[in-house]
């Protein structure tokens, strides 16, 4: 159950993610301006402003992902056994497990009802 929280967090975390990252000013200019300006983010926050929250944002989402990330490792349901099927060995086989094969050195097929073959 908290595996399944975390997975799914860490899901949001990943959107959320991608969605910053593009968001940010690069050399061509990304997609920054277009979610700025058409919510108005230009005008109230300031170009340097809106660069700094994205960065931190960046950060603090990173951060957040790294480390949901280990937690799920440790938080994954694990077998109840202790021993995996290497360390176990092979299965013993019964004596009866594998039927013996017949012979055919004496010249008789074994369905043609026992007649020598010439």
């Amino acid at each position: 159950m908290l595996y399944t929280i975390l997975i799914i967090t860490i899901a949001i975390i990943c959107a959320l993610l991608i969605v910053v990252v593009l968001l940010q000013n690069g050399t061509g200019q990304g997609l920054s301006g277009i979610g700025a300006t058409s919510m108005g983010g230009s005008s109230g926050l300031g170009a340097r402003r809106t660069a700094d929250l994205l960065s931190k944002a960046t950060s603090y989402l990173g951060g957040a992902f790294l480390i949901l990330c280990v937690l799920a490792n440790f938080v994954i349901d694990k077998p109840e056994t202790e021993n995996s099927i290497l360390q176990g060995g092979a299965p013993l086989m019964q004596d009866n497990a594998v039927p013996a094969m017949q012979s055919f050195d004496d010249g008789i097929l074994p369905n043609d009802e026992n007649q020598p073959i010439d």
